[in-house]
């Protein structure tokens, strides 16, 4: 049978890919990417020339079908996201199923990810905590909110940078203002940064920047700690 690897990219930094994923993409018959012309970079980069097509939120259901006949002629296919692994917050789950489904072997190539990154770096409870990814923009987002708060675990949640001071302040009347919270942007990169305090501490540092740039990752303590 046939092959599709899932395999992580860089969250910024070049030289977080691993050998094995080179080798990997080197090594297939196609490569379904997220964004071809951002993948296209990463793979000039490292000498890797392999038919490729595009694979994302928008086409997954459609292009799952052509997925599975590359598949079926015994090709292997590498699935890749513009950043991280796919199948956390990217395309990925219905590729595996439907591999998983066609009697396929999948195999994933690991590396770079942002929540487990940011999660470490923030310096709160690793030992178990629950991945949001993206909160729903508006139906539900509330009532996720709510429950949200009365988790005891460490909470990982994804937002872009021009919602990031909405979402501290719904976490503020949700939650209690003084829990810890961790904001962590351009993880990998040259700009780098994760800010800690409380959630008041964090909603007052970014209400007072002129803009707000990166991939963020928000980290929330469980209810109930302290330190």
């Amino acid at each position: 049978m046939s092959i599709l690897y899932i395999v992580a990219t860089p969250i910024g930094n070049l030289q977080d890919f691993s050998p094995r994923a080179v080798e990997i993409l080197k090594s297939v018959d196609y490569i379904a990417c997220e964004d071809t012309r951002t993948s296209g970079n990463l793979l000039q980069h490292f000498g890797i020339d392999k038919p490729k097509f595009s694979f994302h939120q928008h086409n997954e259901h459609r292009k799952v079908g052509h997925l599975t006949n590359i598949l079926d002629a015994n090709q292997d296919v590498a699935l890749i996201s513009d950043a991280g692994m796919p199948g956390i917050s990217d395309p990925g789950f219905l590729a595996v199923r439907a591999a998983k489904q066609g009697g396929h072997n999948i195999i994933v190539i690991p590396g770079p990810d942002a929540a487990t990154t940011a999660l470490i770096a923030s310096g709160l409870p690793s030992d178990r905590y629950v991945f949001e990814g993206f909160l729903p923009h508006k139906k539900g987002r509330q009532k996720r909110l709510g429950e949200l708060a009365e988790e005891e675990r460490t909470i990982i949640i994804y937002e872009s940078p021009n919602r990031l001071l909405k979402l501290l302040a719904e976490l503020e009347e949700h939650f209690e203002p003084d829990r810890l919270a961790a904001v962590a942007r351009e993880l990998t990169k040259k700009f780098e940064e994760i800010i800690r305090g409380t959630i008041t501490e964090l909603k007052k540092e970014f209400e007072e920047r002129d803009s707000i740039k990166g991939e963020i990752v928000v980290i929330i303590s469980g209810k109930g700690y302290s330190e």
